[in-house]
């Protein structure tokens, strides 16, 4: 195994696996996700795909999704065939418009430590497929695995991490997301509702965190696991 030389800043190193056997979900029926993790801040990428798509696909995709956001990264660790991370990122670099040289590039196998966290994440995707089959909202609509997905993500990245006592959003960016708690803690100053609009926006968000609460309080009975109870509440 290649020792893996630790970074220096975000998106330097990641760390990328697939999530697969999930549910049709979304416009285009996704039954994969990939996983992406900077090693630096442990920040992750949920990024809804198919489990049949080709390094290409793969590496379209991360340039659509992702490479606007990090930059190029320097290496790609991945437990997946070598082939096909070599693959995928001798495509990033071509659609760059630059040339990679294999002599000076490597793929280590992934640490125990990246093992744990993509575990994890896998695990939390899993539990949100399948709790979001069978939860309906407050105006009867039932989600589906890739509309959970940005609430999970931002979940993860400002959820302080056990190896860093950091948030990943506090070591990628400096600073915390605003989350639901801090906008209906805060008073409104600047602007002046009806009482009638005011009552409505307020069921609205009652509603909208009961709904959240159901899914963490059935996850919480079955698996005995918090996932996202700090968006809500402190």
């Amino acid at each position: 195994m290649i020792q893996i030389q630790e970074p220096k800043s975000p998106w330097e190193i990641v760390h990328m696996d697939w999530v697969t056997a999930l549910p049709p979900g979304g416009d285009r029926s996704y039954n994969a996700c990939l996983v992406l993790v900077d090693r630096y801040s442990k920040t992750p990428m949920f990024l809804p795909c198919h489990k049949d798509d080709t390094a290409m696909d793969t590496a379209i995709m991360i340039w659509n999704e992702v490479i606007s956001h990090t930059g190029l990264f320097q290496n790609i660790i991945s437990d997946r065939d070598p082939k096909l991370t070599s693959a995928l990122w001798k495509n990033l670099h071509n659609l760059f418009g630059t040339k990679l040289s294999f002599s000076t590039a490597y793929h280590p196998q992934t640490d125990g430590l990246a093992e744990r966290t993509i575990q994890t994440l896998e695990d939390m995707i899993r539990r949100f497929c399948a709790y979001g089959l069978e939860l309906k909202d407050s105006d009867g609509f039932t989600h589906d695995w890739c509309t959970l997905i940005p609430a999970l993500e931002l979940a993860y990245k400002t959820s302080i991490h056990s190896s860093t006592g950091k948030t990943p959003a506090m070591l990628e960016k400096g600073w915390n997301p605003r989350l639901p708690y801090d906008t209906l803690k805060k008073d409104l100053v600047d602007i002046h509702p009806t009482e009638s609009s005011f009552k409505i926006m307020l069921d609205k968000a009652r509603h909208q965190q009961t709904d959240v609460c159901k899914i963490l309080s059935n996850m919480q009975k079955k698996d005995g696991i918090k996932v996202i109870s700090h968006l809500i509440s402190k």
